[in-house]
């Protein structure tokens, strides 16, 4: 029997339960999760969450203009503008619903300050900030009667259908099952996990935007990955744990090989550059240098100051041998965030009628061609919100007469082919690195546009395997056909 629900919503990062928390109570709502609740790349946020709020010292044309520069000037206005004035309700919010943002001793919040921000903005919780924000929007959506959770549970595909969404879904036994919606909204985060190394949790294969491109809903600015420049570098590990931006805000230098600082030959703003132009000095640096040793280091600074600031950063580093209060810590750029997406309006629809997206699958064009740090959170909260009034304003109408679209699993075929996604990986990281090497992406798309159509066109079964190795290849032709235009 076919479940049917107002909206189902993929994805349970901080998108999905703000869009989930922001809809009538009176809709039923359903949100899928991939893996456990806590992966998410949400949770993994560190640094903080931007914006002006209760700012005497700044205003939201500051914000504003450091979100243009940190983009290039390649951001869509109207989006920005939204972002940077509806910030204060997003964080107003937050902090009603628990959120625990770290407070001065007169008890005022305190503020951070991030590369490419020219004001201390960064509402935080210690380095841990995405983790306590999705634990408490979580925490509250479960005090929602409206809103079931389905987590383990793989969408293996969604179809437009007369007056809403077919989508099928394969459960953590093993069994599947299609529900319908009237309206759907894409929340499943980024791409990490289309290249080799990446700061992002398991969960980031781009499915929602391999969902979007097979129904035909427009995907705009792919080729617009963003490579943050201080990942931990042990030079094995597929996902690399990010060492804050806020670090650097903290005052910690970037080192060469030779244990020199190198910013001043690249950029005047040194350290507190933005990521794009951090990462490309690094690259830079490494070939005048003939190496790929990279350090940064903040030992200089009151020990107990560091460990209180960064704990978990403090945690992780130990964990790998390392001091943060002591030693210069190996670092160099690794995937961190996708700007392009699925393209949306400022209402976080799509090109298709009720089908929305929001978060970092999403193309909005608040980012431009490079997210300014700690936009990604405030985006995903604001845009999230307006997707869920969107739907709240929409005249009801019952998903009872919703008809399923077939699925085929599959069930008795054989299973995917070895070293789909490690080749794909591989020609992504050879190709659409921090510089793109256009003569690679052109040799890489052939291999990848191969593996896209024996996935689309072979008799394989349809399980959690062969639902990532599809999005991986897909977002990869899709980043290396606009790389090679």
């Amino acid at each position: 029997m076919t479940k049917k629900y107002d909206v189902i919503i993929a994805g349970c990062g901080a998108a999905g339960l703000y869009a989930a928390l922001n809809l009538p109570e009176e809709l039923n709502v359903l949100i899928i999760c991939k893996r456990e609740l806590s992966l998410c790349n949400s949770s993994l946020a560190q640094g903080g969450i931007a914006g002006v709020y209760n700012s005497p010292d700044d205003n939201i044309r500051f914000h504003r203009n450091d979100t243009l520069i940190a983009g290039g000037f390649k951001n869509d206005t109207e989006a920005v503008d939204i972002l940077v004035s509806e910030a204060a309700q997003d964080i107003s919010r937050l902090i009603e619903l628990g959120v625990d943002f770290d407070k001065n001793e007169d008890g005022s919040y305190h503020r951070t300050l991030e590369g490419g921000h020219s004001h201390h903005r960064i509402f935080h919780h210690a380095d841990s900030t995405g983790r306590e924000i999705t634990e408490k929007l979580l925490a509250k959506v479960q005090t929602l009667k409206n809103v079931t959770i389905m987590e383990n549970t793989i969408l293996c595909g969604v179809k437009k259908i007369s007056g809403g969404f077919s989508s099928f879904m394969r459960l953590a036994d093993g069994s599947y099952i299609t529900c319908c919606s009237r309206y759907m909204i894409l929340a499943t985060g980024g791409i990490g996990r289309v290249y080799k190394f990446t700061t992002n949790s398991a969960a980031a294969t781009g499915d929602g935007i391999a969902f979007a491109y097979e129904m035909g809903a427009k995907i705009k600015h792919l080729d617009w990955v963003q490579f943050h420049p201080t990942a931990f570098n042990n030079k094995s590990t597929r996902e690399c744990f990010l060492i804050s931006e806020a670090v650097r805000g903290e005052g910690a230098y970037l080192l060469n090989c030779k244990k020199e600082r190198f910013m001043h030959k690249y950029d005047s703003r040194l350290e507190l550059a933005p990521r794009d132009v951090v990462s490309h000095a690094i690259v830079q640096e490494a070939k005048e240098q003939g190496s790929s040793d990279f350090y940064l280091d903040i030992s200089y600074k009151d020990s107990d100051f560091l460990k209180k600031r960064f704990p978990m950063i403090y945690r992780n580093l130990m964990e790998q041998g390392f001091d943060l209060t002591k030693e210069p810590v190996p670092v160099y750029p690794c995937q961190h965030y996708l700007m392009g997406g699925i393209n949306v309006d400022k209402n976080s629809e799509t090109s298709i009628p009720g089908l929305y997206a929001c978060g970092e699958c999403s193309h909005t064009g608040v980012h431009g061609s490079n997210r300014l740090a700690s936009n990604s959170l405030l985006e995903a909260l604001v845009f999230s919100r307006r997707a869920a009034a969107h739907i709240a304003s929409m005249e009801y109408s019952s998903p009872d007469d919703l008809t399923a679209a077939e699925f085929d699993p599959h069930i008795g075929s054989p299973v995917i082919p070895a070293g789909i996604r490690t080749a794909t990986r591989n020609i992504m990281q050879e190709s659409h690195f921090v510089i793109p090497d256009k003569e690679a992406a052109a040799r890489g798309l052939v291999k990848v546009t191969e593996l896209y159509n024996m996935l689309a066109e072979g008799d394989f079964l349809v399980d959690t395997d062969y639902v990532i190795a599809r999005s991986i290849v897909t977002v990869a032709k899709i980043i290396l056909e606009e790389v090679t235009k």
